[in-house]
């Protein structure tokens, strides 16, 4: 079965790091079942053992050993692995490569689609996604066929259950594509004070137009979108500056380190200073 090779190439050629030689193409073995706060870019993920459930705003999605999942445009996830290990590869999605297979497609409205999905791998995505495997084996013939066969892997998806949402990230003129300018401003700018009428502005949309379409997007509003990924980043500095929960609240963009706690804990279940000292034991920091 295809998904078995898959899963024993992937075993052997995953890296802590995911890469691969193969520019695109990542590869993951998870044994680690405790919560993983990041922040995702547009992908399709194939899961060829264990699962995965991913929360994005109030919103749950799960796929298994078989099953994909694929995501159109950076969005602040909380992900958990069960039935580990859990074996998948990733494909980033570009809109450089989407776009010229657009042009083969029958013109269809697209407005509206949502930026996360989960589906059943069928025999003609799954062949693909093997034989690009297969290629990690030979570099000489991956320099030539590896983006062919990245075309293929897409063009399945495309005139898949899911092609409305790929669709729209090789779109120029997309709701995606006007919302996206706004998503990487706050991804970029997150410490920052944010108007969401300077925000819809970037999206060239009315302010209504810019909340409706931002939260089929993402299925948060803008300022949830800021406050998720200005914790994460949080998070992460925590590792290194665990006595200095205020001056990391104020680096992150709050004044109130009151309220960033309280926010904090809401969201990662404990206080900042006793979640830092658990991620610096998992890290063996001193």
């Amino acid at each position: 079965m295809h998904l078995d090779e898959i899963k024993d190439r992937i075993a052997r050629h995953a890296r802590p790091d995911l890469a691969t030689p193969i520019d695109g193409l990542l590869l993951s073995v998870v044994e680690d079942t405790e919560p993983d706060y990041s922040l995702t870019e547009p992908l399709f993920v194939l899961m060829a053992q264990g699962g995965k459930h991913l929360l994005v705003g109030d919103q749950v999605h799960e796929y298994r050993a078989g099953e994909y999942l694929v995501v159109t445009t950076d969005l602040p996830v909380t992900g958990h692995f069960f039935d580990t290990p859990a074996v998948g590869m990733g494909l980033v999605l570009r809109p450089a490569v989407i776009a010229p297979l657009l042009l083969e497609l029958p013109v269809r409205t697209t407005s509206g689609a949502p930026s996360i999905a989960t589906g059943k791998a069928s025999f003609d995505l799954l062949d693909p996604v093997v034989r690009l495997l297969r290629l990690l084996d030979s570099p000489a013939d991956a320099r030539v066929l590896a983006p062919m066969i990245e075309r293929e892997i897409l063009w399945r998806l495309l005139t898949g259950p899911h092609g409305g949402m790929i669709r729209q990230t090789g779109l120029a003129d997309s709701a995606l594509t006007h919302v996206n300018r706004a998503i990487r401003w706050i991804r970029d700018n997150y410490a920052e004070p944010m108007r969401v009428e300077d925000l819809a502005g970037l999206a060239a949309m009315s302010t209504s137009a810019f909340h409706r379409h931002f939260r089929a997007v993402t299925t948060m509003s803008p300022l949830q979108f800021q406050k998720c990924i200005r914790l994460q980043e949080a998070r992460s500095l925590l590792v290194s500056r665990a006595g200095d929960v205020a001056g990391v609240a104020h680096l992150v963009g709050y004044e109130s380190a009151s309220q960033f706690t309280r926010e904090y804990r809401r969201m990662f279940g404990s206080p900042p200073s006793q979640d830092a000292i658990r991620l610096r034991a998992d890290k063996a920091l001193p």
